[in-house]
């Protein structure tokens, strides 16, 4: 749709994956249990961590931020993904495009740099346990946190500053099912090369910054592990850490090769849309299962916080 007066678009249409209608709505209830699925894994692990004072440690507190941004993340993409596989327009505004993309970067670049700082923690509590209550106190954890959030917020500010100023003059159409830095980019009236290359470097440097940390910290949590005698404290420094080895896998695989590459290679946005969906669908759904089964000190917690409510509630019954 265009201004008449001004001939700028005001909304776009998000083709998706130009499904069948009757496929629409399998996928669409498929996404429905994902996203509800999503939503109470990552509320689960938050609120049991916060009722039980054993999980008031730094590993838990960074644990219940990265849910946070898991559930905040599935809320600025899903729901309108599924409002666009019911409906026939598919289409959102032009501001409400522009917010849905800041948010997706802002969120996403939250969530890399949180899995660094995780990744350091199990550094530190697996190769200087004894310093570790004094360097990850209660105020570097949450001055940490408050970084982290803090970077995600003003990283995206520039790019998406520099995305409001295009002319977009048609067509309006997006081949994605959400908005999209590079397909929002390539819709506009003016050659938008150099804003692709700010895409890429920020992309680049947000991504290889926070791998390096994650790389170099479980490196030597390895390499200290291995050094560990007995075979029982081997297995239990292994099991802290495969759940964060897990899911860093999953997401930097996914998101790399979408966005660590140069505009020059092109974006194959059909290959994209399937690769985002690791990212935006299968990943914050996977990190709640991935930390619970494998971690048995908050499987061990969750089931029996469950069963003493079940307790509480048969007795206030009786």
């Amino acid at each position: 749709i265009k201004n008449n007066q001004s001939n700028v678009v005001m909304e776009f249409v998000l083709l998706g994956f130009s499904l069948s209608q009757p496929m629409e709505f399998l996928v669409f209830m498929l996404l429905l249990a994902i996203f509800a699925l999503t939503l109470m894994g990552n509320m689960a692990i938050i609120t049991v961590v916060y009722v039980d004072p054993r999980l008031h440690t730094p590993m838990y507190f960074f644990l219940c931020n990265l849910s946070l941004l898991e559930i905040l993340f599935v809320l600025s993409i899903t729901p309108k993904m599924l409002g666009n596989l019911l409906s026939q327009a598919k289409a959102i505004s032009f501001w409400g495009c522009i917010t849905q993309c800041y948010f997706y970067f802002f969120l996403g670049t939250a969530d890399f740099i949180l899995i660094a700082i995780m990744s350091f923690d199990r550094y530190m509590a697996i190769c200087h346990p004894l310093h570790y209550p004094v360097i990850m106190s209660g105020r570097v954890c949450v001055f940490l946190v408050m970084g982290c959030w803090l970077v995600g917020f003003l990283s995206t500010l520039c790019p998406l500053i520099l995305l409001c100023q295009l002319p977009f003059c048609g067509p309006n159409v997006i081949n994605h099912f959400f908005c999209d830095y590079a397909p929002l980019v390539m819709l506009s009236c003016v050659d938008t090369h150099f804003l692709l290359m700010i895409e890429y470097v920020l992309s680049s440097v947000v991504l290889l910054t926070s791998l390096s940390v994650t790389a170099v910290s479980y490196l030597y949590i390895i390499v200290t592990v291995f050094h560990i005698p007995s075979s029982t404290g081997r297995r239990k420094a292994f099991s802290t850490c495969t759940s964060h080895i897990t899911v860093a896998s999953i997401l930097y695989g996914s998101v790399i090769f979408m966005y660590a590459r140069p505009p020059s290679q092109g974006h194959s946005l059909d290959l994209q849309k399937v690769v985002a969906v690791c990212n935006v669908i299968v990943s914050p759904l996977l990190n709640p299962f991935i930390y619970t089964l494998r971690n048995e000190k908050v499987l061990r917690n969750t089931v029996s916080y469950i069963l003493s409510g079940e307790k509480s509630f048969r007795t206030n019954c009786n």
